[in-house]
């Protein structure tokens, strides 16, 4: 009796005149189909949602009419039931931001094929139950970095075929990304450049569900790097359309090239599965980045010993998956395998860790101690230079040079009109001026072969002897003109 009332009020409904049609009683043939609580009003070239929708629909098909503008009126009251709502082929290019105010409960929405050109902010947020989104091949060339906010259901987002040129990486980010966001669908559209880092650190269960092929990409050898270790993953992303990835090489000519063989067009090296490094007593944690979520994990030791709970092992494996291992040991080196089995892929993976033979503590210790010796240099320099352009004047700068230089001319010249100078003025004014020379011993040789000594010490000698000759000069001295005694200088 319930069905028959649900079929006979939908009935009803559509064999009224309905707003946007020619304004008649639409006919047997253009009704909205009813069965149950689906309702299809699929081809029915309508220009405005039909009011007066029963609140048990959970299924509305409005698929190809002409309904361009979605308004905030389309319904005016809630529709707690409705889950799916279809609005594919209707040349929409206009959305209100309270568009979806009264169907909060959406769980599907098919935006597809219409000609949207742009996401407004917050344009789904009352959506927070949304599960897939589909808004491929229209005409969105500008996206705003809110306008997937609220969507913390989300599954499923397709992109494809529209004009977006800005990789929108807020949908992958860890803090802004739908926390349940499997598959997201850029495919066919003008993306450039791709954040190749980022790509590389989400986890491989979201690298599997990213499709960003027939873009126009730049060609470069991160990109070949990336593909091809999604290849060699198996990730489904690059397997199903590898044929399908092309980039354009930089240049005049604009050559289109395929992404799994730019090694040979640009030398790009092949991808080498990176090493975990670590040292002695830090913790270290790996991953089993599996390509599907929740897959039951267990972990081989080298020397294929299996992690067990409760044992006395210094790995443990955590509830989501990864194995810890703290502290680090020496003998912790070597490959680790991980299991991943689930009802539908068993996958296994290696992980090869590095373990060196220091603690972090005492290399930052080394380099410190580096960095001291290197100040010690430095300041060790600076004080010879200072020492040798800095120091205290020299003699022949001092202030009263100049005057002794003049009292010892004056002596000089004293000494040729004197008979007899005193000793002390002499060696007292001669005594600053005295020079060390070094001479070869050759030099002083006689006509003999002998060493001819200096004065002193001939005068040495011969006060030993008792002799009272007088003492021979040297070369280099000054003897006075009028004076039988030696000058020294």
């Amino acid at each position: 009796m319930e069905l028959f009332i649900k079929w006979a009020v939908c009935t009803s409904l559509v064999l009224i005149p309905i707003p946007g049609t020619d304004g008649s009683i639409v006919n047997f043939h253009k009704t909205c189909i009813c069965a149950s609580n689906i309702v299809s009003c699929s081809k029915m070239n309508l220009t405005t949602v039909p009011s007066d929708l029963p609140k048990y629909t959970a299924v509305l098909d409005l698929s190809y009419n002409d309904i361009n503008r979605l308004r905030a009126e389309w319904t005016t009251y809630k529709l707690p039931k409705l889950h799916n709502l279809l609005l594919s082929h209707n040349g929409l290019h206009f959305i209100s931001t309270e568009a979806f105010v009264y169907v909060k409960d959406l769980r599907y929405l098919d935006l597809s094929s219409n000609n949207i050109r742009q996401l407004d902010e917050y344009i789904f947020e009352p959506l927070g139950d949304l599960e897939v989104l589909l808004l491929y091949n229209n005409h969105i060339s500008q996206i705003d970095r809110t306008a997937f906010t609220g969507l913390s259901k989300l599954q499923k987002l397709y992109l494809s075929q529209n004009q977006v040129s800005r990789f929108p990486l807020e949908l992958v980010k860890d803090k802004t990304r739908p926390e349940k966001l499997s598959l997201l669908d850029l495919s066919s559209n003008r993306i450039k450049v791709l954040p190749i880092q980022d790509l590389q650190d989400l986890p491989a269960w979201l690298r599997n569900g990213l499709y960003f092929h027939n873009n126009t990409l730049i060609c470069d050898c991160e990109l070949y790097s990336l593909m091809t270790y999604w290849y060699i993953r198996r990730l489904n992303s690059a397997v199903d359309f590898k044929d399908d990835y092309t980039c354009i090489l930089p240049g005049p000519d604009k050559k289109i090239l395929h992404v799994f063989e730019l090694n040979v067009h640009m030398n790009c090296s092949t991808y080498n599965e990176s090493v975990e490094e670590a040292f002695l007593e830090q913790s270290l944690v790996l991953k089993c980045d599996t390509r599907h979520r929740n897959m039951s994990k267990t972990w081989m030791l080298p020397g294929n010993v299996e992690v067990s709970p409760g044992s006395n092992q210094t790995a443990v494996v955590q509830p989501d998956g990864s194995l810890e291992i703290s502290p680090v040991k020496l003998e912790d080196s070597g490959q680790y395998t991980c299991f991943a089995v689930s009802k539908h892929l068993n996958e296994t993976l290696y992980v090869w860790v590095k373990v060196h033979n220091f603690t972090l503590n005492v290399n930052s210790e080394t380099l410190n101690t580096a960095y001291t010796t290197l100040v010690g240099c430095l300041a060790s320099v600076v004080l010879v230079l200072i020492y040798l352009y800095l120091t205290p004047c020299r003699c022949f700068c001092c202030p009263g040079q100049g005057k002794s230089k003049n009292q010892h001319e004056d002596s000089i010249h004293s000494s040729m009109l004197s008979a007899t100078p005193t000793h002390e003025d002499l060696a007292t004014k001669a005594e600053p001026n005295r020079h060390v020379a070094f001479i070869d011993p050759k030099d002083l040789q006689g006509q003999n072969g002998k060493v001819n000594r200096t004065g002193e010490e001939e005068l040495e000698d011969e006060a030993k002897h008792g002799k009272g000759k007088r003492k021979k000069s040297v070369s280099d001295s000054i003897s006075s003109v009028f004076s039988d005694t030696p000058i020294v200088v």
